[in-house]
C-alpha cells in the first residue's frame, strides 16, 4: 500500500499542492488533472526525484527513512522523457537493469512488447518523441518493482504500441504489481478498471471514485 501523509510541495512561483493524507491499495490508480496542475509533481515526488513536506511509505518502507529500498520498489517514466543523447537504449537499458535486478530475458520480452527491435542500437538523440516515450517505458518495467508510475504514458505513441502498453500493464497487475497513471484526457477512464480515480485541481487532491 502507498500511503502519503501531510504533504507539501511549494514552488517560488506561488504554486502549491497540499492534502493531509492518501491511501492506495494494490491495483491501478489514475490521478486526472489539467495541464499544469501538478500532476507531475506528485509523481516526481512519490518516484524520488522532487523534495516534498510530509511522508511518502510504500508496503510500510519509508521515502525519507529508507531511501535507497523505497527506490528500488519504484519505476517512473516521464510524461516527457530525455536521456544523454551520447548512450544508445541498449547502453541505458544495461545501466538501468543493473540497478534494478532486470535479467536478459525480461530486457528481451520487454523490447519486443514495446516494438523497439534493433532501434534499440541507435543513438538516442537520434530518436523521435514517439521512440523517446517508448524507451522511458521500457525503463519503468525493468525488475521487480512493487509500483510503476506512468505520467502521460500514452501520449505520443503510435496506436499498436497503445495497445501493447495496455496487455504489459495487466500483466503486471495479474503479478502484484500496482500502477499510478496521470492522464488528461476524459475517456482515459474507459480504459483500465481502476482501483481509484483522484483528481488534482487548484493545488488541491480529491478522490473521485474508490
Amino acid at each position: 500500500m502507498l500511503e502519503i501523509s501531510h504533504f507539501k510541495k511549494a514552488y517560488s512561483t506561488g504554486f502549491e499542492l497540499k492534502f493531509d493524507s492518501l491511501q492506495l491499495p494494490k491495483g491501478i490508480h489514475l490521478i486526472k488533472g489539467e495541464n499544469g496542475s501538478g500532476k507531475s509533481t506528485l509523481l516526481k515526488a512519490i518516484s524520488g526525484i522532487h523534495s516534498f513536506e510530509g511522508e511518502i511509505s510504500l508496503n510500510g518502507i519509508s521515502l525519507k527513512l529508507e531511501p535507497i529500498r523505497f527506490r528500488k520498489m519504484v519505476n517512473y517514466s516521464d510524461a516527457e522523457p530525455m536521456f544523454p543523447d551520447f548512450l544508445n537504449l541498449d547502453e541505458l537499458i544495461a545501466f538501468v537493469a543493473d540497478t534494478k535486478g532486470a535479467d536478459v530475458a525480461q530486457i528481451r520480452h520487454l523490447k519486443t512488447e514495446l516494438g523497439i527491435g534493433d532501434y534499440a542500437k541507435n543513438p538516442l538523440a537520434s530518436y523521435s518523441s514517439g521512440m523517446l516515450k517508448k524507451a522511458g517505458l521500457i525503463l519503468a518495467f525493468l525488475g521487480n518493482p512493487q509500483l510503476i508510475i506512468l505520467d502521460e504514458p500514452f501520449t505520443t505513441i503510435d496506436v499498436e504500441t497503445q495497445d501493447r502498453l495496455k496487455k504489459l500493464v495487466l500483466s503486471y497487475v495479474v503479478d502484484g504489481k500496482s500502477f499510478l497513471i496521470t492522464s488528461h484526457l476524459a475517456d482515459f477512464e474507459k480504459l483500465f478498471e481502476y482501483r481509484s480515480i483522484l483528481e488534482i485541481a487548484d493545488g488541491k487532491l480529491s478522490k473521485v471514485y474508490g
